[in-house]
């Protein structure tokens, strides 16, 4: 498997776990109207950013793969957000989540940095 390709694998599965990690991160949330409105962004936002990078991997053109890659930065970015904000509601303590926050930020910074890469190919 060359370089490019352990790459693309490595990032399935780490925007994956991430996502699976989000999800199960939000089921200690409180059952009321705030835990659930967190819960429900943060388990859309971070699966959105498995499911885009995925989806960048198979796209047929460089403008779609950047377009599919762009989409899971901005979920990347959203779901930080999303960990900041419960983290600041309380919904969860820092250990639980800074170590997402700050998963979602090397995403969202790889993520980047792979789309200015190809943008300048393209």
């Amino acid at each position: 498997m060359n370089e490019l390709a352990e790459f693309k694998e490595h990032m399935k599965t780490r925007t994956k776990k991430f996502a699976h990690d989000c999800v199960k991160l939000t089921l200690s949330f409180p059952n009321n109207p705030l835990g659930k409105h967190v819960q429900n962004q943060l388990i859309r936002s971070s699966t959105s950013v498995a499911a885009n990078y995925r989806a960048s991997c198979v796209a047929q053109t460089i403008p779609s793969v950047i377009a599919k890659m762009s989409i899971s930065i901005e979920e990347a970015d959203e779901s930080e957000f999303w960990l900041e904000f419960a983290k600041d509601e309380h919904l969860c303590g820092e250990n639980e989540c800074f170590p997402l926050f700050r998963e979602a930020h090397e995403i969202t910074s790889i993520l980047i940095k792979s789309r200015q890469t190809l943008q300048k190919k393209f």
